[in-house]
Formats: structure tokens, sequence, C-alpha cells
């Protein structure tokens, strides 16, 4: 596994359902209110920012976390790449995942600081 990605196993084993969405199908847009994030179970997700992609969320991966750690509206738009499998975490979840569950917290916190580097890189 990845710095990028995250163990959904024991996600699956409590029940979370897994979702399938379409090609194209828009997940949440720049601005939505975020009462979940969500974690790929197969194929990807295109994170987009005024048009233009700045990050493709594969299997493993999650999106949508931001929302949940400052309560603030989505900074960025998530657009089904391929058909794709999804689970939901609503942010009463997330949050006892952050508190209860130390190798969970340690992977947000990977994935974010690799979101930083690869921004600084840009600038």
């Amino acid at each position: 596994m990845s710095s990028r990605e995250v163990d959904s196993s024991f996600l699956t084993r409590a029940g979370y359902p897994i979702q399938e969405f379409d090609v194209g199908e828009v997940i949440f847009s720049d601005g939505d209110g975020g009462d979940y994030m969500f974690l790929v179970r197969s194929s990807s997700i295109e994170i987009m920012r005024n048009g233009t992609v700045v990050e493709t969320a594969g299997p493993g991966g999650i999106f949508g976390e931001m929302a949940l750690i400052d309560g603030s509206p989505r900074s960025a738009t998530a657009r089904v790449k391929e058909v794709c499998h999804l689970i939901a975490i609503p942010e009463k979840r997330f949050l006892f995942m952050v508190h209860e569950t130390l190798y969970f917290a340690l992977d947000v916190m990977r994935i974010h600081s690799e979101r930083l580097r690869v921004m600084n890189q840009l600038v």
C-alpha cells in the first residue's frame, strides 16, 4: 500500500455500502457543503479546480476529507473518470476513526503531506 492509500477492509467488514458511480458523474462541486469523505474502492476520480484536473484518486485513495477536517465548503469538484465504486464516510464516523484508529489518522496525514509536497513543486 502506497502513502496515498487507505486500508478500506475494516470499512467493508463494518458493513459500509459500496456505491457505484457512472462516468462523468459529479460527486460534489466546489462550494458545496461537506458531510462525507470518500474512499475509492475501484477505478478513479478526478479532482478539479477551475476546470483543471489537479489530482486523480485511485483505489485506496481518499478525497473530500478536507471539508470534514475544517468545516469549510468543498474547495474542488470531484468527478468520476471511469465507472467506479466508492465508500462514503460520514463526518461522525470520520471523527471516530481519526480518534480511535491511529493508522487511519496517519494515512490521512500522509496523504495530506504528499499533496502539499506536490503542490509546493508546482509553485
